[in-house]
């Protein structure tokens, strides 16, 4: 049988075309199309779920349906003109040309892996540009007029995060002298915290009842929510090398197990410190370690993804938990979710351990460059005083980049939510907050009977009643 000459007549189906060109690495294109379903699995329906679990029942539909106009809103201003802003042809060191990016006229050169489409390219960017604003408004749920939040979208999305993701990882300013941020710990999490806690201030807070109980609606729902973020996070770190290698690997391991470290610490400090092991307070210590290992999850081995679970666990609990109860300034701005603490702190966290246990062996396998960017401090310490002195130059880049970060999205922020301001008030009228859902849209996540519904009659509901004997 093994000498046996076959020839088969191949259908023209199955011929080479050009839809498959030789080009056309197709093991990273799958990859990456499934790393982009992922990140935007976390969106829709993970932060849906997610927001409109968490909050109090009155404001469940209003907070899932600011996730759902947040993804639709930004694939239009991403493919419009946003994705060009953030990795087209330079304008400024911070801001590539505004362009569409429909046309598949040019292609996108992965230095390890070959050619993937453009188009796979731009939608795995654009499910991280989603996440961040709706990351962001985290800190405005419960109270932000919607016809506000539909302005801000587009504004935000074209004016901080384009000009973070192009001088962060375009050809801007800080990509070009070596910062590190391999998936978005400042692109996305400095910059979603500080800009969510930013807005904040200017909408102002719920209702003070609110603020004082306002009790998940659906803890159940929470977790599947916050399950969905879990595991879409392999999408969000192991689709960042855009091939499917030796990278991908590490950085999905390390996601998880951080994650899985982080949760724990944080669980442990909720038991020894308050006698409780409580569900939110795991899905926070999730959130933190996630948020944390982001900048270096292909860069750093497990050990240090272990570290920096350990300490996403503890330094952002003690932010949440203890310094925010103590400190006035906190407590003047209404964060709901504590998205500063979850991203802001974590973020910066993970960009600063990064540029203490980034590997230069993987740094080199990442960036395909020798001398860009410094090792990591922990390995300049190891291999002599001229690695010691690269790796402190390159923390003065990652502690750099975190202040424009946070320093870019202070100012936009605030520009746009006051600008907003001169057309439609930011925060709801004070009636429509006692409501909730049904003066924001009209409708109410659960109409039950006996929660000021009235039962509606049925066929059987007016059937007489048998006396008991009888049914027997």
């Amino acid at each position: 049988m093994d000498n046996l000459d076959y020839h088969f007549d191949l259908p023209s189906a199955l011929v080479p075309n050009e839809a498959s060109p030789e080009w056309l690495n197709k093991a990273d294109n799958c990859w990456q199309l499934t790393c982009a379903a992922f990140v935007g699995l976390q969106s829709v329906p993970g932060l849906i779920i997610l927001y409109g679990s968490v909050m109090k029942k009155k404001w469940a539909v209003n907070s899932a349906f600011m996730a759902l106009y947040a993804f639709a809103s930004a694939l239009l201003c991403w493919v419009l003109w946003g994705h060009r802003m953030s990795f087209g042809t330079q304008l400024t060191p911070l801001l590539g040309k505004p362009n569409i990016a429909l046309s598949q006229d040019y292609l996108l050169l992965q230095g390890r892996g070959g050619y993937i489409p453009v188009a796979t390219f731009v939608f795995y960017e654009f499910a991280f540009a989603a996440i961040t604003v709706i990351l962001l408004a985290g800190s405005l749920l419960g109270r932000m007029n919607f016809y506000a939040w539909i302005l801000f979208v587009p504004l935000w999305i074209t004016f901080s995060y384009t000009i973070g993701a192009y001088s962060i990882w375009g050809d801007g300013f800080f990509q070009e002298r070596g910062i590190v941020d391999f998936s978005g710990g400042y692109v996305i999490h400095v910059s979603s915290g500080v800009a969510g806690f930013t807005a904040a201030y200017w909408v102002g807070p719920r209702l003070s009842r609110d603020r004082q109980s306002s009790p998940p609606n659906n803890i159940i729902q929470v977790l599947g929510g916050a399950g969905l973020l879990w595991l879409g996070w392999s999408g969000f770190n192991g689709g960042s090398p855009m091939a499917a290698d030796m990278i991908a690997s590490l950085a999905v391991l390390n996601t998880h197990f951080c994650t899985a470290v982080s949760l724990l610490m944080w669980l442990s400090l909720d038991m020894i410190v308050y006698r409780k092991s409580s569900v939110i307070g795991a899905v926070q210590g999730m959130i933190t370690g996630l948020v944390c290992i982001t900048p270096g999850a292909g860069l750093v081995e497990p050990w240090a993804a272990m570290l920096m679970g350990l300490m996403s666990g503890s330094l952002p609990w003690y932010t949440m938990m203890v310094l925010h109860k103590k400190s006035a300034f906190f407590q003047t701005v209404d964060d709901p979710l504590g998205v500063f603490h979850t991203h802001a702190v974590a973020g910066l966290l993970g960009g600063i351990l990064s540029g203490v246990f980034a590997k230069p062996s993987y740094l080199r396998m990442y960036y395909n460059t020798q001398d860009k960017y410094g090792p990591g401090l922990y390995y300049g310490l190891i291999d002599g005083k001229a690695k010691f002195l690269q790796g402190l130059h390159q923390m003065g880049y990652q502690i750099a980049g975190a202040l424009f970060i946070a320093a870019w999205n202070v100012v936009i922020t605030s520009i746009i939510c006051i600008f907003i301001s001169r057309f439609v008030n930011l925060r709801m009228d004070e009636e429509d907050l006692k409501i909730g859902d049904d003066a924001a849209h009209g409708e109410e996540a659960y109409a039950l009977w006996g929660d000021g519904e009235r039962m509606i009659p049925t066929r059987l509901s007016m059937t007489p009643r048998l006396p008991s004997i009888c049914r027997r």
